[in-house]
């Protein structure tokens, strides 16, 4: 009996369904029809723009944006795989010495505790701002031009850290970890073979929050990046908007430039190149999230 009406508490109203339904479409579609309409813009001709403006349907269709593209493979693909690169590895640098300091600034016992957490807290409020970062990664660290400028900026956040610390204090008994240390366990060992493997929920979201970082981060490349090899795609994106803009406010410069000016689709189509691959990874991260937080069992 108790049982039934425990169920009837839990169960959904048919009218309440069908309104979280139309909700959760409705979120869907501000989400999806943005890059649908952009990716319509993309593969619309030149010629139409130029007469309808944007349209969500086009008038004439076009290939000439993603043939510009193929043509520029050298230069996109470049740039493609130094975002590649850095968000991969920004992102597992990021993992580790986030989780690592979370886990730290956990455990009760740390006799340290309260002023590391202090040290962390205290840039959640204040930095040294953009002139010290800049002198201190080009001038101490000398990493000017260099991949590592681009990675390890943000590859510590201390929001990600207080998100760890939280996860690890209220989620890991205290059971788990006193078990693993009467069976010797180091506490290196206890929080690579115990903590981790309970821990994907936390893993993924800090994972997704530093791959939406890194991927559309172009603002370190403007600091600290010269050398056009190592320009990331949001970089060269960047560069390429700004140059569309300098014309579209200096018309004089617009006929010996001509050639040189991307094209609007072109523009669209270099937006579409940067969305669907960070788009692809997030199914891979969501996964995660409907997993449950305490896999395993204590040790009796």
């Amino acid at each position: 009996m108790k049982l039934k009406k425990v169920r009837a508490l839990n169960q959904i109203k048919p009218l309440t369904n069908f309104l979280f339904n139309i909700i959760f479409f409705i979120a869907a579609a501000i989400s999806i029809i943005p890059v649908i309409f952009v990716f319509m813009i993309s593969i619309t001709s030149e010629a139409s723009l130029n007469d309808f403006g944007y349209r969500f349907i086009p008038a004439e269709f076009s290939s000439v944006a993603y043939a510009f593209l193929w043509k520029e493979r050298q230069i996109i693909l470049g740039a493609f795989w130094i975002s590649v690169f850095v968000t991969v590895v920004g992102v597992i640098l990021g993992l580790v010495l986030t989780t690592t300091m979370g886990y730290v600034l956990s455990r009760r016992n740390f006799k340290l505790n309260g002023f590391y957490t202090t040290v962390v807290f205290i840039p959640m409020i204040f930095n040294g701002g953009m002139v010290a970062s800049y002198v201190v990664m080009t001038e101490v660290l000398n990493l000017k031009n260099s991949v590592w400028a681009l990675i390890l900026p943000i590859a510590v956040s201390s929001f990600n850290i207080i998100i760890c610390k939280t996860f690890f204090r209220n989620t890991i008994p205290d059971s788990i970890i006193e078990s693993g240390k009467i069976d010797g366990a180091s506490q290196l060992q206890i929080f690579t073979r115990i903590v981790l493997p309970i821990s994907k929920p936390v893993l993924a979201t800090i994972g997704l929050f530093l791959s939406f970082g890194y991927w559309n981060d172009w603002f370190q490349a403007s600091l600290y990046i010269s050398k056009p090899e190592l320009n990331s795609l949001q970089a060269m994106m960047n560069g390429i908007l700004s140059s569309v803009e300098y014309i579209a406010k200096h018309p004089e410069y617009a006929t010996s430039l001509q050639d040189k000016i991307p094209t609007e689709s072109v523009r669209m189509a270099i937006a579409i190149l940067v969305v669907v691959p960070i788009a692809a990874a997030y199914p891979f991260f969501q996964k995660y999230f409907i997993t449950g937080l305490t896999i395993g069992a204590v040790k009796g």
